[in-house]
């Protein structure tokens, strides 16, 4: 029978099919798909096909995967040269951020998008806390939802604590499977303890020493929506390490970028110093926002061209 993946723990996996029966589940004997170096050959939202293996135990036994129709990926907490597949078949991602307490970092967000664009997974920014926000932020908060609104992302503000904004972005996920991701302490624990009250998840105060927010989430678990659709909430992702997009593709995973690509002199150009770069004029008559080209530059720095 074919199940969905909603839970992975390392070596067993929590399946359910289209019944809502919910089984035990493990791999038989090796997978290797798709020739990805993965940690975990199976991630949560992974259709497979199961065969019983003890009804009394309600346990199964996973004996293929179906064909992902795209999937998340991060290097592997445990080793740098490893990727560790954070979920599959999704129809869109929701980043939460803050200003204050935590402030999330741009470059964070921009990383987060380029996972995104590479995966074909839409995004929608989600800036929790607004209720800190005093002139600074507020201004800041306004040029951040310009600058990616005019890309095409969608961005949006709430408040938990004041239960701001919040119904509208419940709109938002229903029908539909959704990646929950962001630092910890920026309100994602919270935001689904009010779309499913009987879970409880333990939520956490930031961390007053780091500022970065302390760990509540270990595994990626996928839960039903009551209203319909489901979600895939995340380990506080503290970064996402680009993995296996070359210094050359970069400027593809930047929308505003990708549109103009093909009119740079040179077809390999990387929108450094390159003579007659239709990026860096862009960014010049104010065409491409600064901030996003500044970042594209600190990224294309970080990436070290060696295959995984």
């Amino acid at each position: 029978m074919k199940a969905v993946v909603y839970k992975s723990t390392g070596s067993w996996y929590i399946v359910q099919n289209d019944a809502g029966e919910i089984f035990n589940a493990r791999i038989k004997g090796k997978f290797k798909i798709d020739d990805i170096t993965s940690t975990n050959p199976i991630a949560v939202g992974d259709i497979v096909e199961v065969e019983m293996e003890n009804e009394l135990e309600d346990t199964v036994t996973i004996v293929e995967i179906y064909e992902r129709k795209n999937y998340i990926n991060r290097v592997s907490p445990h080793n740098k040269n490893q990727h560790h597949i954070v979920a599959s078949n999704l129809d869109q991602s929701f980043l939460f951020a803050t200003l204050k307490d935590p402030k999330t970092s741009q470059g964070f967000i921009d990383r987060f998008l380029i996972t995104a664009e590479a995966y074909h997974i839409p995004c929608v920014i989600i800036f929790n806390k607004s209720d800190l926000y005093k002139k600074k932020e507020q201004e800041k908060f306004a040029e951040l939802e310009k600058m990616y609104e005019e890309i095409g992302y969608k961005v949006r503000l709430m408040s938990i604590e004041k239960d701001e904004g919040i119904n509208e972005i419940i709109a938002l996920l229903k029908d539909k499977v959704t990646l929950f991701s962001g630092h910890s302490g920026v309100g994602k624990s919270s935001f689904v303890n009010i779309i499913l009250p009987e879970l409880k998840l333990k939520t956490q105060d930031v961390s007053g020493w780091s500022g970065k927010g302390l760990h509540t989430t270990t595994f990626a678990e996928m839960y039903n929506l009551p209203f319909g659709g489901k979600i895939i909430d995340t380990p506080g992702i503290r970064e996402l390490g680009l993995v296996d997009i070359p210094k050359q593709e970069l400027s593809h995973y930047f929308p505003e970028m990708r549109a103009l690509i093909n009119e740079c002199q040179f077809n390999n150009c990387m929108h450094v110093d390159e003579p007659n770069c239709a990026i860096k004029k862009a960014v010049e008559d104010g065409n491409i926002n600064i901030e996003r080209y500044i970042s594209y530059r600190n990224i294309l720095d970080t990436i070290n061209d060696k295959k995984y």
